[in-house]
This record gives C-alpha cells, structure tokens and sequence, in this order.
C-alpha cells in the first residue's frame, strides 16, 4: 500500500480530471445496475399485466440508459487515459532527472541496459495500476457495492446467503497476490537482462564482429530471452488460476441461491422477477469479484515494477553539496592537492596522501604504468568521487563548499573515449556553452583544427554524425571534442591521454588543437606518450598512487629514476 500510495500522489495535479473521471464511472456503474431493476418490471409489469405503455416506457428507458453509459464510458476512459498519460511522463521524468543527479559510482555498479530498462520498461508497466486497473477498481467497487444494495433491497436472507463465500473468495486472491508480486518481480527483472544484453551487443556490435561471436551471441540472447518467457509464463500459470478458482467459489452461493431462492418464489415470498434481478445482481457480484481479483493481480505485478522505479529515485547521490554550499567565483586557477587518498574499492586505495601544488597557467604532465592513479587524479578534481581522506582546493576553496555547477563549469575535459552525441557537428561544439553563437563555434572549430574536414562534409556544421560520431574518424571526433572545451573557456584544463588512440598524422592535428586550447590556462595532462609532455611546466610521476618523481623532463631523466626508464622503453619502441 505504501508504494500504491506514493503512485497515487503521482496523480495529486490532475485531481480535477480524476475527480471528472470518477463521477463518470460512478454515473456508468449506476447505468449498470438499472438494468437488472428494468427486467423485474418487465417479467412482474408488463409480462403478468400485459401493459403496453408500461413496455414502451421500458424500452424508451434502455435506450436512453445506455446512451448515457456510453457517454459516461467514454469520458472516464479518456480522462483516466489522459490523466495515466501525464503520469507516466512526470514518473519517467522523475526518474530521469534522478539518474543525471546520481554520482558516477552509481553507474560504475550498474549495467547500462538494466537501467535504461528501469525508465523504459519498469515505469511502462506502472500505466497498467495507474490506468487500467485503477478504472476497473473504481468501477467494480460501485457495481459490487450497488449490487450488494439492491440484493438486500430485494431479499436480504439471500443476500446474507450469498454472502457467506466471500471469506473463501478474499482469502484466495490474498494468497494469488502475494505470489503474483514475487513473479512480477521476476518478470520485471527478467526484462531489464535482455535489455541488459542487447545494449551491450549493440554498443559492443564492431567486436562481436571482429572475433565472430554472431552465435554465441545470438545463444546468449537466447538464453536470456527463454528465461524472460518462464517468467511470464510463471505470472500468466498464477493469472488463468486466478479467475477459475475465484469462480468455482462464486458459483457455490449462485448454486444455494437458485436453489432457496426457487423454493421462495413457489411458497410465494418472492416473485419470479425479483429473483431474477437478484441472479442477476449475484452475477454482477461475481464479475466485479473476479474482475477485482485480476486487477488486484495486475496492480501487484505493477507494483513489483514501481519498486525497481523508486529504488532509483529513492537513491542518495554519494556526491552531495554541502548545507550552505556557495557558487565559485571565476578562479585563476591555481589547484592544490593536500594528503589526498582515495579508493574505489575499500582497502585499495588508487591514491594514498597525495600532494600536490598547481599555479595558475601551468602545464602538469602525469605519467606512470597503467593503475598508478593517474586518472584518479582526473576524476576527483571535478568532483566526480569524493576523497576518502585530505582534501582539494581551487583558489583557496575546498571543493566540497562549493556548489557542483559552479566548480564543473569552470573545468574543460578531453577524453581518450571521444564521447559525442548523436546529432549535428554544430550541436555537439555548441554543447560546449549552450548560449554561444554561430561565429563563437565556427571560431571555436577553427581553434581546434577542425573548420578545413567540417567544411568539405556535405552539411557543413549541420552534418549528422550518427550514434558516438561514428560517421567521423577518431582524429575527427578529438577535435570536435577539443572544439567543444575551447568553446567552454574553462580555467582548468584536464587532458586524459587524448591522443593516445589516434595515428601520427591525426595526433599531430590534435596536439596542435591541445597546445592552443592550454594556453593561459591551468592544465593537466595524463599522457601515456611521454613526446607529449617534455615541454611541461612539471612532470608528475605517479607509481601504485603516490608520487615518487617530480620535475621537469630533463631534471627527471637526469635522475635515473622510473621516468627515465619509461622514457627509455618508449625511446627503444619508437
């Protein structure tokens, strides 16, 4: 009920329109339980008496009756349609805008697919508890109530009869509930693997292809895909003995019914045409019984799926401001590490009592084997992970005072994986700073080397790129993204080993790209290539997450220590 709760207040801004859709199904149920009244009349009225008038007031009266439901049934369903529409997108929403909220760890935990699964698929499923079901609940509920009100209006010892099943009857959809929420759970779990699965392929589609793994893909997929039919077949073997069982309960009071009911009309307590409205009445007491013990299964399974939804919003980011955090100011850029240690993982620690001083303007080269922390370093200066220990200033500030926005906003980042969206060349630079103009961007272009290839494309800056740039070569895609950060004009500069992944030809244009985008600006450049960082102010030398070296290129080589063995290796490679 708590989760169904939290639902429901998804709909409190459209309370006008659910108010509207429920005097429509009330007024629609009412029409309903007219009808069995209309034929008591017309077996106990018209047929005994043979009146004429009485049988075309009757038949006036039916079609008049269901004229209106028809119009009642028609609004409700287009009101609640309307109103599980702009649910649906205010959840999906909430959801969306609690994952751009969470911290990197979040994802660095999850498979890609499962989450998308969670906005896709896991907040698809809740229309059918906030829609389907929540008309049907409302609906039945009036018709089970009206009927129970005219059955003891008509015979109330026959009521009382009927009435003596319905224990079996809540206990049985009780029961049938409980093992439907488990499946839906399952289902919905299910569900996010083959999303899982299929997200990886695609995104992975070149590799699969390269080692020819088509099969053992498509086996993979396979698997996932029968797991997900047992899950549903679980839920839909619960749903079909749901409705039987619910039926054989009801048929047991129709059964007493008819039978003590049919010695009243021959004694003559009860005319033919009132037991008849009242079989009748039963029946609509069976149908809203078994029509709520299906929606009661439907919402549980709904339900299953509304918890993977607020799981995620529910979620607190690990990375938070601090009460009273205060926006940045513009910095110089000056950047100082003090006894920082971090670590991903508990008891391994990627940086341990790391400092280290950075002036304005000047250019740092971290270098070292790979897991030595160098994009650690990376990752906690905008504050993507929080320091276990010590702590980070930009111009005095430590970072945890200051507000996310104003401290990222001031921090440029180029990549070794070009990440670029899909869309226009033009989008993808100007989402550098959304409110920049056209000359800002083709200057921006210019800057990185990238205006001369633009130009030659079929569209220009408007040409689509496709999914990640594929469309564009890997020296295409780093200066588009070095387009993107000059046109940011961040004070502090972070260079992830970005041209690590590119030829001679390409690096070169990119590395004349990188030298214009750090000029006057405070940079950090994490290089595997040590040609790419000789002329560094200082040179930091990382080694299992501490500093063992630091200098400039040719005091560290003068030293003999690991620079210069790694200068060695590289100079014997090239």
């Amino acid at each position: 009920m708590n989760t169904y709760t939290r639902l429901i207040i998804y709909i409190r801004p459209y309370k006008l329109r659910l108010i509207a859709a429920l005097i429509c199904m009330v007024l629609a149920a009412g029409a309903n339980l007219v009808v069995p009244w209309i034929i008591k009349d017309v077996i106990d009225k018209v047929f005994s008496n043979k009146d004429m008038v009485m049988l075309n007031i009757i038949t006036v009266g039916i079609l008049i009756t269901f004229f209106l439901r028809g119009i009642f049934f028609y609004s409700q369903t287009y009101l609640m349609s309307y109103i599980g529409q702009r649910v649906i997108i205010d959840i999906r929403e909430a959801v969306y805008r609690q994952l751009q909220r969470l911290s990197l760890s979040y994802f660095d935990k999850r498979q890609t697919g499962t989450i998308m699964s969670t906005v896709t698929n896991d907040v698809a499923a809740l229309q059918t508890a906030l829609v389907e079901s929540l008309v049907e609940m409302v609906t039945e509920a009036m018709i089970l109530v009206g009927s129970l009100a005219s059955m003891f209006f008509l015979h109330w010892k026959l009521t009382i009869l009927t009435l003596f099943t319905m224990p079996l009857v809540l206990q049985a959809i009780n029961v049938f509930g409980r093992k439907l929420r488990n499946a839906g759970r399952i289902l919905q779990e299910r569900t996010a693997d083959i999303t899982a699965v299929l997200q990886e392929t695609i995104a992975g589609i070149r590799v699969v292809k390269s080692f020819a793994r088509e099969e053992y893909e498509i086996d993979r997929f396979s698997q996932q895909n029968y797991k997900n039919f047992r899950a549903q077949m679980k839920t839909s073997q619960l749903m079909a003995a749901l409705t039987p069982v619910i039926e054989v309960l009801a048929a047991i009071g129709v059964v007493f019914i008819i039978w003590y009911g049919g010695m009243e009309v021959i004694d003559g307590t009860i005319t033919s045409g009132a037991l008849i409205a009242f079989l009748i009445y039963v029946v609509n007491l069976a149908n809203p019984v078994k029509r709520l013990s299906r929606v009661y299964g439907n919402i549980q399974r709904a339900l299953a799926a509304a918890e993977r939804v607020f799981e995620v919003i529910d979620t607190e980011p690990e990375i938070r401001e601090a009460p009273g955090a205060v926006d940045l100011p513009v910095v110089k850029g000056y950047v100082a590490f003090e006894q920082v240690t971090f670590a991903y993982t508990p008891g391994q620690p990627a940086l341990q009592n790391l400092t280290l001083t950075v002036k304005p303007g000047e250019m740092v080269a971290i270098v070292g084997p790979s897991g030595a922390g160098k994009t650690t370093i990376a990752n906690l200066l905008p504050r993507f992970y929080e320091t276990n220990e010590g702590r980070i200033l930009v111009d005095g500030h430590d970072i945890r005072t200051v507000t996310l926005q104003s401290l990222r906003e001031q921090i440029g980042i180029v990549p070794q994986e070009t990440v670029l969206f899909n869309g226009t060349i033009y989008d993808n630079i100007l989402y550098g700073r959304l409110n920049a103009t056209e000359a800002d961007v083709i200057a921006a272009a210019k800057a990185a080397n990238a205006h001369e290839f633009i130009v030659k494309l079929t569209d220009k800056y408007q040409e689509q790129i496709g999914e990640r740039g594929a469309k564009l070569s890997g020296g295409q895609r780093q200066r588009i993204a070095i387009a993107r950060a000059i046109l940011k004009n961040p004070r502090i500069l972070i260079l992830d080993e970005a041209t690590s992944a590119l030829d001679t030809e390409s690096e070169k244009l990119v590395q004349q790209a990188l030298d214009k985008l750090m000029v006057g600006r405070t940079s950090f450049v994490i290089a595997h290539r040590l040609s790419t960082v000789q002329r560094a102010d200082t040179i930091v030398v990382l080694d299992k997450g501490r500093i063992i070296e630091q200098g400039t290129h040719g005091e560290l080589l003068t030293k003999g220590g690991l620079y210069h063995k790694l200068h060695q290796v590289q100079f014997i490679e090239t």
